[in-house]
């Protein structure tokens, strides 16, 4: 999978906060469905592939840190795959946001890591990553700073 340019440079802007804020409620669904389902077949794991039966699941520190890192782990995977693909998870095409590098092409795997990262830290920071949109001359996030991309809205077809 190449990198690839995308149409439509001229008539994209900036994406401010609200949008931005839309589309991460919407992939806080996906998420949650990714981690239901990584859940299920690690709890399945442990029980049928492993024979520990169900009081003992989630009971030592492999248990819980593996799961944690599973999540992690295919969280991140669905958002960069989203961000190299097309330059969108579900909930930016409902908001008609696009993370596109700064001359408007699409993510390589390394940026939409960097981009994965910044976005986990901003988070841990109580969102003050995002939050940042209100205060950068460019509208950035820190994961856009981070992977020097932008996240732009598309206009109407």
């Amino acid at each position: 999978m190449g990198i690839r340019r995308f149409a439509q440079l001229d008539s994209v802007w900036p994406a401010g906060l609200g949008r931005r804020l839309g589309a991460m409620l919407y992939d806080g669904f996906l998420v949650l469905a990714i981690w239901i389902a990584v859940t299920v077949a690690h709890l399945a794991f442990f029980r049928f592939v492993l024979g520990q039966q169900p009081e003992e699941i989630g009971t030592t520190a492999f248990d819980i840190w593996s799961l944690r890192v599973m999540l992690l782990f295919f969280v991140s995977l669905f958002f960069v795959f989203s961000w190299s693909r097309g330059g969108m998870t579900l909930g930016m095409q409902a908001w008609r946001l696009r993370v596109q590098t700064l001359d408007g092409h699409s993510l390589n795997w390394k940026q939409g890591l960097i981009r994965c990262a910044a976005a986990w830290l901003s988070l841990l920071a109580l969102g003050l990553g995002y939050f940042w949109v209100l205060f950068d001359a460019e509208r950035r996030s820190w994961p856009d700073i981070a992977s020097k991309t932008q996240t732009v809205v598309l206009p109407k077809k």
